[in-house]
């Protein structure tokens, strides 16, 4: 058995030389950086394309040509430990590089950065953080917006009630039933949950933002040959502005499984960031 957990002691290349599978973990529905194409049921998104160009990079740096890769799919409350017990190698979704998560896992070079804001009805008189006193907000399981909300929710005596959902499909659903007011989320993958709807107009994206959060592939701790050779792809890409064609085809092109277009060109935050790009974040 080859799996990434049976050889959690070696390091990932080690293991992909003696004849391992490369396994990257996936979403269901953090569109458009990684979610299930519900036409193909196969992972699709902005993330998982950077995942399958590392995958060639250890295909060549092994020269195990017929490596196999395997995805698996991860939430949001799953998807650290998994990369933690060696049960993936790469988690290509929009995970936030932050301290605390760096003590358990390791992150390479950000591929986009965003910031938490509101999902609300396009009906809702709701255009802010303040205008939640007293509300309903929801937000996903093991998300750092989540924390911001609870944090803002106790400094300022909102008096929030404040849910937890199990994944963003369904925290978005709790605003379109009624259950909920607000979601609180990555701007990013709220445009792209409100894009994939039977009535994308319905949904409105709202409010200052209320984090900065630094999105980066997931990769083992305390491997550094692995790391140094996704880090240095994360650059090439970068540096080589291969990586503006591949933001392009997933946030101004329609994607699938609807063709809908994000309509999201490259932030000035992100743009700044690339000019050296680096796996340091200041968060």
């Amino acid at each position: 058995m080859c799996s990434a957990a049976s050889a959690a002691a070696d390091s990932v290349l080690e293991r992909i030389s003696a004849g391992g599978k490369l396994v990257i973990a996936h979403r269901e529905s953090s569109v458009p950086f990684s979610y299930v194409d519900a036409k193909t049921g196969k992972p699709v998104g902005y993330a998982v394309d950077l995942c399958l160009r590392m995958a060639e990079v250890v295909r060549k740096k092994t020269g195990m040509k017929e490596m196999q890769v395997e995805f698996l799919q991860v939430t949001p409350a799953n998807r650290i430990s998994m990369i933690e017990q060696g049960k993936a190698d790469l988690e290509c979704g929009s995970t936030t590089n932050n301290a605390e998560r760096r003590q358990k896992v390791a992150f390479t070079v950000p591929h986009f950065i965003t910031g938490a804001r509101l999902l609300v009805k396009a009906s809702s008189p709701i255009n802010r953080v303040e205008d939640l006193m007293g509300k309903r907000l929801v937000s996903t399981k093991g998300t750092t917006p989540l924390k911001a909300a609870e944090q803002a929710n106790r400094e300022r005596l909102m008096g929030i009630t404040i849910s937890e959902a199990p994944d963003h499909a369904r925290a978005l659903e709790m605003v379109e039933k009624g259950e909920a007011d607000a979601f609180v989320m990555d701007d990013v993958l709220l445009y792209g949950l409100a894009a994939n709807r039977p009535d994308p107009k319905a949904l409105k994206v709202v409010g200052r933002f209320m984090t900065t959060e630094p999105l980066a592939i997931m990769l083992p701790k305390g491997d550094p040959d692995f790391k140094k050779l996704v880090d240095d792809e994360m650059r090439r890409l970068i540096t080589s502005r291969e990586i503006h064609a591949i933001y392009e085809k997933w946030f101004t092109q329609p994607i699938p499984p609807s063709n809908t277009t994000l309509n999201l060109p490259v932030s000035y935050l992100l743009r700044d960031f690339w000019k050296y790009p680096t796996d340091q974040v200041p968060f």
